[in-house]
């Protein structure tokens, strides 16, 4: 599978594990400016749609990450503990936020792909 994205800007991809990971847009960052600090999920905590259930903080605000699929947590990106720029610097790379398993792949069916997107994106500026 290749990328998909929600209208709140946070993407999920398949990988090798068997899995999926998921985290913010480029765009999203630009939007939020510079992050300080994440509160990543709890490994085997089991989340819904929509659900909340990470925060990036930034110099003067914060920022609730929801899932975009349900599904348990398998993974965290232990490296934004000590380098939280790098949802700033890859965010759709080294950047991640979370893995997990999904609980229903149809799920995916409603999340954009890269060139609707990229309308959206363009459309909201």
């Amino acid at each position: 599978m290749s990328k998909k994205y929600t209208p709140e800007h946070e993407w999920i991809e398949t990988v090798a594990t068997g899995g999926c990971r998921v985290g913010i847009t480029d765009y999203a960052q630009e939007q939020l400016g510079d992050v300080v600090a994440v509160e990543l999920p709890d490994v085997g905590r089991e989340l819904s749609l929509n659900e909340e259930c990470a925060v990036i903080e930034l110099v003067k605000a914060a920022s609730d990450i929801y899932s975009p699929v349900a599904g348990v947590i398998t993974a965290v990106n232990e490296f934004l503990n000590d380098n939280p720029a790098l949802v700033n610097e890859l965010p759709e790379a080294d950047g991640w936020l979370w893995e997990m398993t999904l609980n229903d792949e149809s799920g995916l069916a409603a999340l954009m792909d890269g060139e609707a997107y990229a309308k959206f994106t363009a459309e909201s500026q």
